[in-house]
């Protein structure tokens, strides 16, 4: 089959604005395959809907289908068969959703496409009768991928539909991503400071069984009266229907006769996204109480975890899935107020377990947020079509939020819990080192007045961090005092990333305020008589770095002879260690390793000197060898140094790493204009974005951070001022990138 270059996307399924689970999830997805892949992966909407639901569509919808009409089905899906450039089917389903017996309606659809197809099970019912599994085993036979959202729904089709392993993936629900230290803040936005905050949400309908959690409370307040219990949500468009607000009079009714009025609030509306999270982020607990056994995947339970809340849930499949690690409490059976009522006031009275649990399951939403589950659609999307290599990556925007949020006047901490800073961690001089070359590079693309101050702020750190000696300590702690590492930890490193970041400030005298310039030059000229002290290969490549943006200043013979002397100690280093299959400067690879290399290239670019040249492509092609693997950029693990006599040891991979490879190679590509550097660069970039080995995206959307670090099956979701510098300095390297 022949496509277009740009071929298409097309999801079946209902669609805001009408107001159900299944199109607010399909609005989600569209707009996560949007942001990370962009123009890459267009998209369009076939938007399911009947005469009772005509809704007036986004651009994006370009047909609809009546599902209570047969003959439709196969109109539309003719007319989509008669589009090249739509390049596979992805149909949403859930019985409801089609018309026909058990929705059998989809058949007609699915045997008239000529397209590649791929059908989301959201429900998959166990023990199906025989024309419910007549009809799945159809629809799972005649698409060329079955998605599904939990292991559970997986076996389920395999042991009770007879479908094939091999066809099917499991993608779970997506969730959006929040900042942990919202919590609190939007406890004070909406007064409830004092309160303990419990919800559940969505389109209310008898089968949430939400009189269960009221019947709960009734002697929990009065122990508790401090407790506040948002019921969020509309009812659901197909109950007001057929009953009106029955159901929702109901448990008004309930509450009033129960004395709960001024415990429980009902929030009668269909929030928009924003407010919702808003709502569920400043609860603490968070209450699931449908009472079908068979729902195979809740939303509303995903986004709760996502929102760092201490779950309760009944036993549907998805919660014993996701509370297995201890991100909540799973009951035992299904309508049992007595059951809630004991979890819900051992989480009450044990604050400690309550904001463990909802740290949990805070950790354990990472993994399928929506920007990570549009990855694996775009995954799909290309081995179905074999167009993987038209997919591109989106570049997020370049934020400064965590590191604004990281840095005091005293400078940049140096840990986050989360993303919430940490200031028992204090502060070093490798960090704020970082960040004022960071504000320095910043400053030159987009100037302003928030930059200079931060950059002073670093700058007086490293100011106030100087010895009368010239030398410069590390660690300082919350109180801004010298803690006991100083003399202990990596401090030749960090004098030399101190040499490179006052060197950096010297280079930009032409855009940085001559105040800035003066400072950093007399703190360098204290400095550089400590030269000689350093003996640290990794120390030595820093310094060669900032020698040489003082040199593109102030070109003095003494800072060449500099540069020359240490240049030269490397090489010694290099010709000590190296051997026929171990082109390098040590016996080991550690962290930061690609400034080695780019300390020769730079040495060789202020002296001539063509020996440093050919070292360093030698040493960097070598280091290259190790870190581009089967498209993807894997670098040293922090968990295990590379020997040369030792097998290397994968995972554990850190920012720091990725994005000093990616400095160096971008030095590489402007000295050399060899293409392979460039393509590199962007490889290495992307591991940012999600092309690693866990397809997941290691930045923090929300506040332009970066995680700290990329493990076996998971991501460390900290981000402390390392990560979010090295990240930040590479997202700006990419602007010179943009083509």
């Amino acid at each position: 089959m022949k496509f277009e270059k740009g071929i298409k996307m097309l999801v079946v399924s209902s669609y805001p604005p009408r107001e159900c689970g299944l199109a607010t999830f399909s609005s989600d997805i569209v707009n996560a395959i949007k942001t990370v892949f962009g123009d890459t992966l267009p998209i369009e909407i076939c938007a399911l809907q009947n005469e009772k639901n005509q809704c007036n569509y986004g651009q994006e919808v370009t047909y609809t289908l009546n599902s209570s009409k047969l003959e439709e089905y196969q109109i539309i899906a003719e007319k989509i068969n008669e589009r090249k450039d739509i390049g596979l089917v992805c149909i949403q389903h859930e019985f409801g959703l089609f018309g026909g017996e058990y929705g059998d309606y989809v058949l007609a659809f699915i045997l008239a496409l000529n397209k590649p197809i791929a059908t989301i099970f959201h429900t998959v019912l166990p023990k199906p009768d025989q024309k419910r599994k007549k009809i799945v085993h159809a629809i799972t036979d005649l698409s060329d991928r079955i998605i599904v959202l939990t292991k559970k729904s997986q076996d389920i089709l395999i042991s009770d539909y007879g479908c094939s392993m091999t066809k099917t993936l499991i993608i779970p629900h997506g969730n959006h991503s929040v900042l942990w230290e919202q919590k609190e803040k939007l406890k004070i936005k909406y007064g409830y400071t004092d309160k303990i905050v419990l919800s559940t949400f969505g389109l209310i309908s008898e089968n949430k069984n939400i009189e269960t959690t009221l019947l709960a409370l009734t002697e929990i307040v009065t122990k508790h009266p401090k407790i506040v219990y948002f019921i969020i949500g509309k009812t659901h468009p197909e109950i007001i229907l057929h009953e009106g607000e029955k159901y929702r009079n109901l448990l008004i009714g309930l509450v009033d006769e129960l004395k709960l009025e001024n415990n429980v609030v009902f929030i009668n509306e269909y929030l928009e996204l924003k407010e919702l999270l808003e709502y569920l982020t400043l609860s603490d607990i968070y209450l699931f109480s449908s009472k079908d056994p068979n729902q195979a995947v809740s939303g509303t339970f995903a986004y709760a975890m996502s929102c760092g809340c201490a779950v309760i849930s009944t036993p549907i499949p998805h919660a014993i899935e996701a509370l297995e690690r201890n991100a909540g409490i799973l009951l035992t059976a299904f309508d049992k107020p007595e059951e809630f009522r004991q979890a819900i006031l051992r989480l009450i009275e044990d604050k400690e377990e309550r904001i463990a649990m909802g740290k949990n399951a805070f950790s354990l939403s990472h993994g399928p947020t929506w920007e990570n589950i549009a990855i694996k659609y775009g995954s799909m999307f290309g081995a179905l079509t074999n167009r993987e290599e038209d997919l591109r990556f989106n570049l997020p925007p370049i934020k400064m939020d965590h590191i604004k949020k990281l840095t005091t006047d005293l400078g940049i901490l140096q840990f986050s819990k989360f993303s919430e800073p940490d200031p028992e961690s204090g502060y070093t001089l490798d960090d704020n080192a970082r960040a004022l070359i960071d504000m320095v590079m910043y400053h030159k693309l987009f100037p302003d007045d928030d930059t200079l101050i931060m950059a002073n702020i670093y700058l007086k750190y490293i100011e106030d961090i100087q010895r009368e000696s010239g030398w410069f300590d590390n660690y300082k702690d919350s109180e801004n005092q010298l803690t006991k590492q100083n003399g202990e930890v990596n401090l030749e490193d960090a004098n030399g990333r101190a040499l490179w970041s006052l060197g950096t400030v010297v280079a930009h005298k032409d855009t940085l305020p001559i105040e800035i310039v003066l400072r950093a030059k007399k703190c360098w000229d204290r400095a550089i008589v400590r030269l000689d002290d350093i003996s640290s290969p990794r120390a030595m490549a820093y310094a060669i770095k900032g020698l040489y943006n003082y040199y593109s200043t102030y070109k003095e013979e003494a800072i060449e002879k500099h540069i020359e002397k240490l240049a030269d100690e490397l090489l010694r280093h290099y010709h000590i260690n190296s051997e026929v299959n171990w082109c390098w400067y040590e016996d080991y690879m550690t962290y930061a390793n690609n400034v080695l290399p780019e300390a020769m290239m730079y040495s060789y670019l202020v002296t001539g000197k063509m020996k440093y040249k050919k070292i360093a492509l030698t040493t960097f092609d070598f280091l290259l060898s190790h870190y581009f693997m089967k498209g993807q950029l894997k670098v040293v693990s922090n968990r295990s140094w590379f020997k040369k006599e030792n097998e290397r040891t994968f995972y554990g991979e850190q920012p720091i790493e990725v994005a000093t490879t990616i400095i160096a190679l971008d030095l590489f590509n402007e000295v050399t204009r060899n293409r392979k550097y460039k393509d590199q660069l962007k490889l290495a970039f992307i591991w940012f974005l999600g092309n690693n080995h866990l397809q997941q995206i290691m930045y923090n959307p929300e506040n332009g951070a970066s995680y700290d670090g990329l493990e076996d099956k998971c991501i460390n979701i900290n981000q402390g001022a390392e990560s979010a510098l090295c990240y930040f300095k590479a997202r700006l390297i990419m602007e010179k990138y943009l083509d």
